[in-house]
């Protein structure tokens, strides 16, 4: 079976970047977009779509899938090739010295789908060939997230073509070695039988390594010059970041202010014991870190460097964001009069609350405290969700 592709999530694009530069992924919108009864929610999904608001995009045979808004899992059908329809598919490929080169130059020739629909090899879908599913609570047929998942896709279909085919069945190393196969001279077998090889059993794989294996605090004694609270600290730190990279892949870059605020959060109480004075402690001392920073600290607990970013930076988002904000807080409000809230930038001030946009797409609450805004809760999609 062809294995799965996985792709990186798009980050959200430029004003101006467009769906589909190739004629074969503009035939892929179509095909979505003439399905589909309610222009509102394909205009909501090129909108996802552009922000960046799914997860990474995984194809594999007869189906597309990402997670939209971190909890909905969002498939798209498309219907795989039959072996038969395969086998002309291959004749149409051979039949022409350049039609492999080009796929290969990840272009698919105009001739080549041609070839394949005369002999009754559809590549690229009709209307009615793409069958969307979503759980979220939207009845649209395509809803907004796989209308979202489908433009997406219109740009991975741009710089790969392969992708198309992985879709109906066979991913690019098949192919391959289908056609090889086609031209190849048929050749004596030699070498050593399988069965002989291993006639004596195959030595078991290693288990894989431990990832969540518990942290255990090294045992550091006291001595001229060491600060043994500090390092256990660090120690901490470290073998948590070690867990997160092995899990994900990779971690955020961070500044030093960005990580100082980080080892506040996570480890606060080690780095903050309780004192009759209230001093600083040595291990605040020694790690450099600075007594102060309490709303960056709450800010860095409810979003972590995105949560932090909206506590210390504005920032102007695009117009019609912001509008689509004061629409969802009109529907959203109970009351007689629908709040007309103070707009800065990225800054809705309603009286002791403010809502923050950040550019992660999610909206931060603050209260106020003296003369200052402090983080007062996890972010919300909706802004409405945050009035009560």
């Amino acid at each position: 079976m062809t294995d799965a592709r996985g792709f990186a999530a798009f980050p959200p694009q430029r004003a101006g970047v467009r769906f589909a530069t190739s004629w074969w992924g503009r035939a892929w919108i179509q095909a979505m977009e003439d399905t589909s009864l309610d222009h509102t929610l394909l205009r909501n999904g090129r909108a996802y779509a552009k922000h960046g608001r799914l997860g990474p995009i995984t194809v594999s045979p007869g189906r597309i899938a990402a997670v939209a808004e971190s909890e909905y899992d969002v498939v798209v059908r498309v219907e795989q090739l039959t072996d038969a329809a395969w086998e002309r598919f291959l004749d149409q490929v051979a039949a022409k010295a350049g039609h492999i080169a080009a796929l290969l130059d990840r272009d698919m020739p105009h001739d080549l789908v041609e070839a394949a629909e005369d002999a009754a090899v559809p590549l690229l879908p009709a209307v009615g060939d793409l069958e969307p599913e979503c759980s979220c609570p939207d009845w649209g047929h395509p809803c907004k997230h796989a209308a979202a998942l489908c433009y997406q896709v219109s740009w991975l279909l741009d710089a790969d073509p392969f992708v198309l085919l992985l879709m109906r069945g066979r991913g690019e190393r098949d192919l391959i070695e289908a056609l090889q196969e086609r031209e190849a001279p048929v050749q004596e077998p030699s070498g050593v039988p399988a069965s002989l090889a291993y006639a004596a059993g195959v030595p078991p794989l290693p288990e894989p390594p431990p990832y969540d294996v518990a942290y255990t605090p090294p045992a550091l004694e006291p001595g001229p010059g060491v600060d043994v609270a500090a390092l256990a600290v660090l120690a901490a730190s470290a073998a948590g970041r070690a867990r997160d990279l092995l899990r994900h892949g990779r971690l955020p870059e961070l500044t030093e202010h960005q990580d100082r605020v980080r080892l506040l959060a996570e480890h606060g109480p080690d780095l903050m014991p309780a004192t009759d004075s209230g001093a600083r402690s040595d291990a605040i001392v020694g790690t450099g870190l600075e007594i102060g920073l309490g709303a960056a600290v709450q800010a860095w607990r409810y979003g972590g460097a995105d949560g932090l970013d909206v506590l210390e930076h504005a920032w102007t988002p695009p117009r019609h964001e912001l509008a689509r904000a004061q629409a969802l807080l009109e529907s959203g409000w109970e009351g007689e009069r629908p709040p007309r809230p103070e707009v800065w930038r990225n800054r809705f001030t309603l009286g002791p609350l403010q809502l923050r946009y950040s550019r992660d797409g999610r909206w931060y609450p603050f209260r106020r405290r003296g003369d200052e805004w402090w983080p007062a809760g996890p972010p919300e999609r909706d802004p409405s969700a945050l009035l009560g």
